[in-house]
């Protein structure tokens, strides 16, 4: 096990487990949280460039404050700019996997990709959803369960519907570029016009090409902000206009102020959790 310490100002330390050795799936990144307090946790998520799934074992609920939803056990959030989520409850046990949007499509589904969407996996899985959860509940240790999940979505992958490359092209520049490619730069790269760049990266990934950019982009600006980087040296360096937009696309994404992202509780357990972020991959 890895530990991460609590922010200051956050009571509640979390116990992080992470895979012991690399993930086989591109795009996948994997961590298990577990509270160590027994304090009550309500605690916003910040928005963040891939579609996640959620598998809590204990009494946490998922929140979703924009479209009054409150979920239990398996949940998947899609890209969700503009929505706010909140994860809160006691004796927190939670496997959480992120996949990038491309891997998410034939993982998942489309429907799991769409900006906004909050489900309970059995929408998606259907039964399988269920023996699934059970499978990962009773597993003996984190890393059981890290490796069931990743031979499950193998499974899935194998048999789901890939994104067509030009779309999975301009997703993996959007990546390397933190955000700040032009539409009409990844379209003619990709031999498509940016009508049918458009069309199909939406179907594809749920978001507008400039939407998903965007998102990418404010990623980048609140790890930044939250390693203590000043607002305007972030903008400054980050594809923003001026303080000023960044100020405007970080109210948008996140529903707080850039000082406030710095110190988000949610984004402390990035170095420990995430110190290898999947969506940075080819995928």
């Amino acid at each position: 096990m890895r530990y991460a310490e609590p922010a200051s100002g956050v009571a509640e330390p979390w116990e992080i487990a992470t895979p012991s050795r690399r993930a086989r799936l591109p795009g996948v990144s994997m961590a298990g949280f577990r509270a160590t307090s027994t304090e009550f946790v309500d605690m916003s998520m910040v928005p963040y460039p891939a579609v996640t799934v959620f598998f809590d074992f204990g009494d946490a609920l998922l929140v979703d404050d924009a479209g009054g939803q409150r979920l239990r056990g398996s949940v998947v959030v899609g890209l969700a700019p503009g929505a706010v989520f909140r994860g809160v409850g006691r004796d927190i046990e939670c496997l959480q996997v992120r996949l990038s949007p491309v891997i998410a499509h034939a993982a998942l589904g489309p429907s799991a990709a769409i900006g906004g969407t909050v489900a309970a996996l059995s929408d998606l899985w259907g039964r399988d959803a269920a023996r699934f959860y059970e499978r990962l509940r009773d597993a003996a240790s984190w890393q059981d369960r890290f490796a069931i999940a990743e031979a499950a979505l193998a499974q899935r992958l194998e048999a789901g519907r890939a994104v067509t490359p030009e779309v999975a092209f301009a997703w993996q520049q959007m990546l390397a570029s933190r955000g700040q490619s032009r539409v009409d730069d990844l379209a003619a790269e990709a031999g498509w016009s940016r009508k049918r760049l458009w069309s199909k990266f939406r179907t594809q990934i749920g978001l507008s090409p400039k939407r998903a950019a965007q998102l990418v982009r404010f990623d980048h600006a609140a790890h930044r902000l939250a390693a203590g980087q000043s607002p305007a040296l972030v903008a400054a360096h980050g594809g923003y206009a001026d303080q000023s937009h960044l100020h405007r696309d970080v109210m948008a994404f996140a529903g707080m102020t850039p000082t406030a992202v710095a110190r988000a509780p949610w984004l402390t357990v990035d170095p420990v959790a995430w110190a290898a972020p999947g969506y940075l991959s080819r995928t």
